[in-house]
Parts: C-alpha cells; sequence; structure tokens
C-alpha cells in the first residue's frame, strides 16, 4: 500500500486514526501492530511471515546474547543474528545478481550457465533489516538493553509509517515512546502531523510525480541520439523526482508518526543546498548516513587504525588513509544496499572517491570558491551521480553523461507547459533554505510552535494542497515510488 494511493488516503488512514483515537491506551500497540501487519499484507502477503519470523527468531537470540556471560557465546550469537538476517537480505536482493555475475564469467570460459528462478524483493526488507541489526549489535555493545515484551519489539521492527521507506530509526531513539506516548498525543501534536503528511503529500504527487514521467520518456530514448538539451532536462527532472518523492515520503511518514504519539528523527535537510559532498551526505537521508557511520565507517576506521602501520607513510597523514579505506568500503555497502547492480556499486564509489578527496584538498578548493560557486559545482556532481544512479547498465551512463556534455542543443523533445511550470516550482523549494530567510521560513513552517494564525494559514494551506493532491491521483495512472525498489 502506498501512501500516495486513494486507497490508504480515503479508507486506511481515516479508518486507523479514527480507530487509535477511540481506542482504549492499553490496546493501542496491539491497534498499531495488527494495522501494520494488515498495511503490509496489503503488497505483499507473501513476505509477511518472513518479517514475523525473522522478528521473533531475532527477538529470542538477541535475549539469549544479553544473559549470556561468555565473550566467545556473545560473539557466536551476535555473529549468527546478523548472519540470519543479511542472509535473507542477500538471498532476496542479491542471488539474481549474483547468479548473473557468475554465469557472465562462466560463459567466458565456456561452462554452462546456472538456472535460477528470478526472485521477487519483499518490500522495505533494506529498512528493516538494517533496524534489526542496529537492535543486535547495540545489545551486544550494551548500550541498550533488550526488550523484555516480544510485541513491543515486533512493533518497533514492523510500525507501518516507517517499515517500507524509512526513516531508518534506530530503537533508543523510540524506545520510551514504544511503551508511552501520552506526552506526545496532543491536539497540538495531530494537528502539525496532520500538516507535515499533507506537505509530503503534496511533494510526491504535485511536484515528484510531474518530474518523474518527463524523466521515464527522456530515459526511454536512445540515449546516442539525444540532445544535450533533452539530456540535460532528462536527469535534472530525475534529480527532482528522486528529491521530492523520497523527502515527501519521509515528511508523510514523519507525519503520521506524529499524529500516533511518534517523534521520529528527521531525514532530509535541503541536501541540494549543499556546499561540498561531505555536507551533502549530512543532509541527504540522514538516518542512512547515520547508520553507515556508526555501524560501518567508525568500526572499520577502528579497526584499521589499530593495524595501520603509520610510520611507513610520511606524505600523506595516516589519519587520512584510515579515512580513504572506511570511506571508500562504506561507500561500495551504501551503493550495494541501494541495489544489486555495478551501477549502484560505481555511484556508492563516485561518492567515496569524493569525499576522500575533500578530505584531502577539495574542502580548501571550495572554501576559496565560496558559497554560491561551491553550491553549483556540488549540485553539478550530484546530478551527475544520478545518472549512474537512474540507468542500469553502465555502457549506457556513460553514453547519456557524453551526450550531457556534447554541447548539442537542438530541441529534439518537447515539454509541456505543465513541467516547466513545476520544474521552476521544484528549483524554487529545493533551492528555499539557501537564504536565512528562507531557513526561517521553513522552521516556521516545520516547527512546533503555532500560533493560532499559523494554525489557520496552515489548516487552508493544507486542505487546498490535500484537494489537488487527492485530485491529481484520481486524474492520473502515474504514481511510483522510487525507494520501493530498495
Amino acid at each position: 500500500m502506498v501512501f500516495s494511493s486513494i486507497v490508504f488516503l480515503l479508507y486506511f488512514l481515516p479508518a486507523l486514526l479514527l480507530g487509535y483515537f477511540l481506542i482504549n491506551k492499553k490496546y493501542k500497540n496491539i491497534f498499531l501492530l495488527i494495522s501494520s501487519i494488515l498495511f503490509y499484507s496489503w503488497g505483499a502477503p507473501k513476505f509477511i511471515f518472513v518479517i514475523l519470523g525473522t522478528t521473533f527468531l531475532g527477538f529470542y537470540l538477541v535475549k539469549w546474547m544479553d544473559k549470556s556471560k561468555n565473550d566467545l557465546q556473545r560473539k557466536l550469537i551476535l555473529a549468527l543474528s546478523i548472519s540470519i538476517n543479511l542472509g535473507l537480505l542477500f538471498y532476496f536482493k542479491y542471488s539474481n545478481f549474483f547468479i548473473e555475475n557468475v554465469n557472465a564469467i562462466s560463459s567466458v570460459f565456456g561452462i554452462n550457465s546456472i538456472h535460477w528462478t528470478k526472485l521477487i524483493l519483499p518490500l522495505g526488507i533494506s529498512f528493516f533489516t538494517f533496524e534489526t541489526i542496529t537492535y543486535v549489535v547495540d545489545v551486544y555493545r550494551r548500550t541498550l538493553k533488550p526488550l523484555k515484551n516480544f510485541w513491543d519489539y515486533q512493533l518497533y521492527i514492523i510500525l507501518f509509517p516507517k517499515l517500507i521507506a524509512g526513516p531508518i530509526i534506530r530503537y533508543h531513539e523510540i524506545s520510551d515512546q514504544i511503551t508511552n506516548r501520552e506526552h506526545n498525543e496532543t491536539i497540538d501534536n495531530r494537528l502539525t502531523g496532520f500538516f507535515r503528511f499533507v506537505l509530503g503529500l503534496a511533494k510526491k504527487v504535485l511536484i515528484a510525480n510531474v518530474m518523474g514521467q518527463v524523466a521515464d520518456e527522456v530515459f526511454a530514448l536512445n540515449y546516442n541520439e539525444i540532445s544535450s538539451y533533452t539530456a540535460w532536462i532528462g536527469i535534472l527532472a530525475y534529480t527532482f523526482q528522486i528529491y521530492f518523492d523520497f523527502s515527501g515520503y519521509s515528511d508523510m511518514a514523519i507525519g503520521i508518526g506524529k499524529m500516533l504519539g511518534f517523534r521520529f528523527p528527521e531525514n532530509f535537510d535541503n541536501p541540494y543546498i549543499s556546499k561540498n559532498i561531505t555536507e551533502f551526505w549530512t543532509r541527504w537521508h540522514i538516518s542512512l548516513s547515520k547508520w553507515l557511520r556508526i555501524y560501518i565507517f567508525l568500526p572499520l576506521a577502528f579497526s584499521f587504525s589499530r593495524k595501520l602501520p603509520k610510520e611507513k607513510y610520511i606524505h600523506i597523514k595516516s589519519e587520512q588513509w584510515i579515512y580513504m579505506y572506511a570511506a571508500l568500503i562504506t561507500f561500495f555497502c551504501c551503493g550495494l544496499w541501494h541495489g544489486a547492480s555495478w551501477s549502484f556499486v560505481l555511484w556508492g564509489l563516485y561518492y567515496g572517491v569524493f569525499l576522500i578527496l575533500e578530505k584531502i584538498f577539495l574542502l580548501k578548493v571550495y572554501k576559496k570558491l565560496g558559497k554560491f560557486l561551491s553550491t553549483v559545482l556540488t549540485f553539478l556532481l550530484v546530478i551527475i551521480g544520478w545518472v549512474f544512479f537512474r540507468i542500469e547498465k553502465l555502457s549506457d551512463t556513460f553514453v547519456f553523461i557524453k551526450r550531457m556534455f556534447a554541447f548539442e542543443f537542438k530541441y529534439d523533445f518537447y515539454f509541456n507547459r505543465e513541467f516547466i511550470t513545476i520544474l521552476f516550482i521544484a528549483i524554487f523549494f529545493a533551492f528555499f533554505a539557501y537564504s536565512e530567510k528562507g531557513k526561517k521560513i521553513q522552521l516556521m513552517i516545520y516547527g512546533d510552535n503555532y500560533s493560532m494564525k499559523r494554525y489557520y494559514f496552515m489548516s487552508f494551506v493544507s486542505l487546498l494542497l490535500l484537494i489537488l493532491s487527492v485530485s491529481s491521483i484520481t486524474g492520473s495512472g502515474f504514481n511510483p515510488f522510487i525507494y520501493f525498489r530498495f
């Protein structure tokens, strides 16, 4: 079930909220758990038992690990729990990719190919796998006590607003809210949560969908024949589609959570106004960036710091070598997490290389260029990165980039007025917080301290955007969601 579908907007969400507000507080968690299972089963009924089974096994493995006094046994249980979760992720998400590459190598040596049934990817498996791993690792590190109630753990993993596409939430971030949310269940939070949900819905339906239609049309063309003009318009459309699509979904998830008494962490912070790639990854998909830093980058850096023979490196500081190794491996994992293809791997390494270059010297160059030029250059690098992300075949990726910089600006593709209008609106809102005044206005809209005038204003705007969004959904059959692929 998609947040931007008529079934969810007009049936599931109203029924859920009505039932949640009316039910006795003792049964609210059970009601949310059943609703979350129904939500997931609607789109992937075959895979609901995969989630329920892994959470059941994971919960009791973690309890066993916590009770154990033997360090070796604790490590073995940790390894077993992580292996089960990563094993499922590999089986469903990467086995097709693995078999395809094995067959490609086998064909070179004349070996018969392996026959394999293509697997369907369960919705949200990457997200709930990462959340399960955070729980087991944090308990292993003794930074978190394991839950006593299995149903509370089940709710943490399967809570529907963040189940399909995040934000990726570490358990300690909402641990107190799982057991008691009364202090958050206020009229103010319900209203501001509704405002946040509708703003996210509008970003997804009114902007991302329009961008996505044109992006799909351009990327369906023969790349060898398109002009630079068409290539740039196509990748710009995708650049704004993926941002408003994913950040819109995060806004909707945060808004629904707020209406239910949960406080989810922010997942986007105006990433396109970044002055360098390092800053971009503190603003884009924040929950994933934090996860990668805490559970991959920092452990790798710590491990390398103990093994690196510092005396051998004179011209480049040892900490720079540590950063280089850890960054490349982390962003290799980041690329692979997004999808089972070499294009995603190259996309991840692309960012890893730029992070290393910034660590060594590029940040100084950006500083000399000034805020405006460094923002333009960073945005250009991000756009090129999205080409790797969007196109599956690496050979096609380089052809498309070549056409972008061929400087042939003939008018060979028709873009209607609606697209041009929405493109300018997308640019305006993507860079709205670039100025200090824009930041203040954004904080007023997304903040909690509302005056009565602001409540009235946002109520009017939200109702208008909701009507426009529902009308757009019913009038168009194009309503994809990019991150369902991951």
